[in-house]
């Protein structure tokens, strides 16, 4: 059942205002996440981007073999022939086109394509499956798409272990498990749409067209259409895996235990870092050329920055700034609250609240 484009209209204004405000909503959420949950964007990963190769070398074979040198010629369109003209003619100007002589494909194939219906079902399951299935009969059409099945979901079966590889966590890491689910049943349900589409078409339609421009090149137009939607699975794939690998989007945030996991070793590092400033002031303490050297640093510490404070301009700066930047009441109770909450513990047994 055609769809006319009045149709498309009505259903475009009446669900547009609907989804068009949840779209954008959906969209700026998306984009606010790392935001949200404080989340740095980050470059790609080594595994992701081996993954992201990987997966556009694969869209980039499936684009090219969709070029006319790669695909199975169509002997009507090669020899400029109408659907209803007779066997010897057809091959006649085959013949003329192949200096070579006729091969024995074209042979095998001049015996298959004799009849009307078989030359119905060439364009709609291509010259391979007609020359070369030997139990298959016009008469049954759906033994030429048994015949077909493999060659169909040849390639849908390859993308479909391509996909299963690239979400591998072994292979590519947490960043990729979470999208294999969504690839796997794309994958399965475009092969699924793909023996569909081919399996419903109606072959009897084309024993009407007169003329060469009148047929309906199904296999041909099936088979660029398969390879090009494989294609974009591929190319939405590596996106969303670029999107989700960088933290732009799709962010997941951390559980609680990750986050106590990560607090905690924070922790473990900063007393670490403490223990070591401890164990080497103690040393600096009983050591006494050490001691020496330390007492020295800061005397010379203390010459020093009197010298640079007897400047005159330092001098006017720092008026300066108490007088018109710096409020010293403000300054002087947060030093007395800090002081407070640190020495508090030590007199009245209070807990420390800085």
């Amino acid at each position: 059942m055609a769809i006319s484009w009045g149709t498309i209209k009505s259903l475009l204004l009446f669900f547009g205002p609907i989804l068009l405000p949840k779209a954008i909503s959906y969209y700026r959420s998306v984009r606010a996440a790392p935001q949200i949950h404080g989340v740095s964007i980050r470059p790609v990963p080594p595994h992701v981007s081996r993954a992201l190769t990987i997966l556009f070398i694969v869209a980039a074979s499936f684009l090219i073999y969709t070029l006319p040198p790669f695909s199975p010629e169509n002997i009507f369109s090669r020899t400029s022939s109408r659907l209803q003209i007779p066997t010897d003619v057809l091959f006649t100007r085959l013949l003329a086109l192949r200096p070579g002589g006729l091969t024995s494909f074209d042979n095998v194939l001049r015996t298959k394509i004799s009849s009307l219906d078989s030359r119905l079902l060439y364009f709609q399951f291509g010259p391979e499956v007609l020359a070369n299935c030997q139990f298959c009969t016009a008469e049954d059409p759906n033994t030429y798409l048994y015949y077909f099945l493999p060659a169909l979901l040849a390639p849908h079966l390859f993308n479909l272990v391509t996909l299963a590889l690239i979400t591998s966590g072994l292979f590519t890491g947490p960043e990729a498990t979470g999208w294999r689910t969504p690839a796997t049943l794309a994958a399965v349900a475009l092969a699924f749409l793909d023996v569909y589409i081919v399996a419903t078409f109606k072959h009897g339609d084309n024993a009407r067209a007169t003329r060469l421009e009148d047929i309906n090149t199904f296999f041909w137009k099936m088979r660029v259409y398969r390879l090009i939607s494989l294609a974009a699975l591929d190319g939405l794939l590596g996106w969303l895996l670029y999107l989700s690998s960088t933290n732009r989007a799709f962010i997941t945030p951390p559980s609680i235990a990750s986050r106590i996991e990560t607090s905690t070793r924070i922790l473990d590092v900063a007393r670490s870092k403490m223990s070591a400033m401890a164990i080497l002031k103690n040393t600096i303490s009983r050591n006494e050329n050490l001691r020496e050297k330390v007492n020295g640093y800061w005397v010379h510490e203390g010459r020093l920055m009197g010298e640079i404070m007897e400047e005159r301009e330092v001098l006017e700066g720092v008026q300066n700034a108490l007088e018109n930047r710096i409020d010293m009441a403000t300054i002087q109770g947060d030093a007395e609250a800090y002081a407070r909450n640190v020495m508090g513990p030590f007199e009245g047994g209070g807990d420390v609240q800085i």
